[in-house]
C-alpha cells in the first residue's frame, strides 16, 4: 500500500495495544498467540507494516471466515496496485500467476484442471508409497537414537512424494528443494529488504527456467504423472496455456510440500512440549485423525491466509479498509478465537472443537487437503510407533525458527533424542 492510500484516522489505540514493532520480533516468531489475543480484544483489524507489503490484518474468527468468501477481497495481486509486482519483479507473473493469485471464473477453471490429479479416491491410492517413505526415512536415523526431524523428516516426506506425483526425476530433488527453502525462509530482518528482494527473484527466475525445461523433456518423454497431465491438458485444447502450465507446475511443487513439512514439525514440537497428549495418542492411535485437525487448529503452518486486495472500500469491525490495499487473513489467530472455541489454548488431541480455518475456506480451500492429512497421519504416526521415547534434544525456546515476517510458521530445526532402534 503506498502512503496515501493508508487511512488519515490516526492509529494510536492500535498501536498502544500492540506496537507494530512487534511483528519482527524473535518472541513473537516462537510464540505470537499473545499478540492474537490482544489483537483479537483490541483491535481486532490492525494494518501492519511488512517486508513485503503492508497488510490489514484480521484476528476474529467469524471475521476470518467472513474475509475468505468476500468477493470484495480478490486473490489477484498482480491486479492495478501490483504488490506482488513490486516485491517479486514482473518476471515473477511466470510462477504466481496461477490459481492461488485468481479469482473466479479463472480460478474456477484452472481448479477444475488440478482438481481431477487430487481426488480423493487418486489420493488415498499413494497411501502405502507414502507409508514406505516414511519408513524408508526412518530407517535411516532410527538406529543413531538422535536425529533433526526437520532436515531428516518432516521436510524430505512431502518433498519426495509431491516430486514423485508430479514427475521431478530423483537426482533433482536436492536442488528444487534448495530452491524453494530460499522462498520458504524470505523475511529475515538479518539483511535488507532490498537484497531479500533480489534473492527470492533469483531464484523465482532459476525455478522458471527449470520447470520450462522440465516441461519441454516431458513433452518429449511423456510420463505417467501429474505434469504430463497438466502438459496434456495444454496442448490438447488449450485448457491450459503455458504460462499457466508453468505456473501451475510450480504452485503445486511449493505448495505439496511446504506447509505439510511445517505443520509436521509444528505438530511433533507441539506433543513433545505437552507430554501428557504425546503418552496419550501414542497409546491410542486411532485418535490420529482428530489429533491431526486438532494440531492443525492448535499451530497451523500457515499463520496469515495468501493475501488479499480490496476492490472497494470494505469494512470490517469498524475499521474502514481502502480500495486497493492488501488484506490478511490470520488463521492462526482465528484458530484461537475464545469467542469459537473452548478453551482455544489448550491441546487436546481427543476433542472435536469443529470446523477450524488450518486449510482455509470458500474457493480457496486447500486442494490439496485429502494428500496433506494422509501425509500428516502416517508421518506422525510413524514417529510415534517407531520411536516412543522421542525427546527434545534442546529446551524449546533455544530452537532456531522461520523469521518473524515469513509468510509460513515452523521450526528451521528440531533436534531429538531417542532409544536407538532397528
Amino acid at each position: 500500500m503506498t502512503a496515501d492510500q493508508r487511512p488519515a484516522e490516526p492509529v494510536g489505540s492500535a498501536e498502544q495495544a500492540v506496537p507494530a514493532a512487534e511483528f519482527y520480533t524473535d518472541g513473537y516468531a516462537a510464540d505470537p498467540y499473545p499478540t492474537y489475543a490482544r489483537m483479537r480484544a483490541q483491535c481486532p483489524v490492525r494494518l501492519v507494516a511488512s517486508p513485503r507489503f503492508d497488510s490489514y490484518l484480521i484476528t476474529r474468527y467469524d471475521d476470518a471466515r467472513a474475509a475468505l468468501t468476500d468477493p470484495r477481497l480478490s486473490k489477484d495481486l498482480y491486479g492495478p496496485e501490483g504488490h506482488y509486482l513490486r516485491f517479486f519483479g514482473p518476471n515473477s507473473e511466470g510462477l504466481n500467476k496461477n490459481m492461488l493469485n485468481s479469482d473466479p471464473p479463472e480460478h474456477s477453471r484452472l481448479r477444475r484442471l488440478v482438481s481431477q490429479a487430487f481426488a480423493p479416491r487418486r489420493i488415498e491410492a499413494l497411501r502405502p508409497r507414502i507409508g514406505q517413505v516414511v519408513d524408508d526415512l526412518l530407517d535411516k536415523f532410527a538406529p543413531r537414537g538422535e536425529a533433526d526431524l526437520m532436515h531428516q523428516f518432516a521436510v524430505p516426506l512431502p518433498m519426495v512424494v509431491i516430486c514423485e506425483l508430479l514427475g521431478v526425476p530423483k537426482p533433482d530433488h536436492e536442488q528444487v528443494l534448495g530452491w524453494t527453502q530460499v522462498i520458504r525462509t524470505s523475511g529475515s530482518a538479518s539483511r535488507p529488504p532490498d537484497q531479500e528482494r533480489a534473492a527470492v527473484q533469483q531464484v523465482q527466475a532459476q525455478l522458471h527456467e527449470y520447470l520450462t525445461g522440465l516441461v519441454r523433456a516431458k513433452r518429449a518423454t511423456p510420463a505417467d504423472d501429474m505434469l504430463t497431465a497438466l502438459i496434456d491438458a495444454c496442448d490438447h485444447g488449450g485448457a491450459l496455456t503455458e504460462r499457466e502450465l508453468v505456473s501451475t507446475a510450480f504452485l503445486l511443487l511449493f505448495a505439496g510440500h511446504q506447509t505439510t513439512a511445517d505443520f509436521i514439525g509444528n505438530a511433533m514440537l507441539a506433543l513433545l512440549t505437552n507430554p501428557g497428549q504425546y503418552e496419550l495418542l501414542r497409546a491410542r492411535p486411532e485418535l490420529l485423525p482428530a489429533a491431526v485437525e486438532e494440531l492443525l487448529r492448535f499451530d497451523g503452518p500457515l499463520p496469515i491466509a495468501s493475501p488479499r486486495v480490496a476492490t472497494e472500500d470494505v469494512e470490517y469491525d469498524g475499521v474502514r479498509i481502502p480500495r486497493g490495499a492488501a488484506v490478511g487473513v490470520v488463521l492462526n489467530s482465528a484458530n484461537r478465537d475464545q469467542d469459537h472455541f473452548t478453551d482455544p489454548d489448550r491441546l487436546d488431541v481427543t476433542s472435536g472443537r469443529g470446523p477450524h480455518l488450518g486449510f482455509g475456506h470458500g474457493v480457496h480451500y486447500c486442494l490439496g487437503v485429502s494428500l496433506a492429512r494422509i501425509e500428516a497421519r502416517t508421518g506422525v504416526g510413524g514417529l510415534l510407533r517407531r520411536l516412543p521415547d522421542l525427546r527434545l534434544a534442546v529446551p524449546a525456546a533455544e530452537l532456531r525458527r522461520l523469521p518473524a515476517a515469513s509468510p509460513f510458521r515452523g521450526l528451521l530445526e528440531l533436534p531429538v533424542r531417542f532409544t536407538a532402534a532397528g
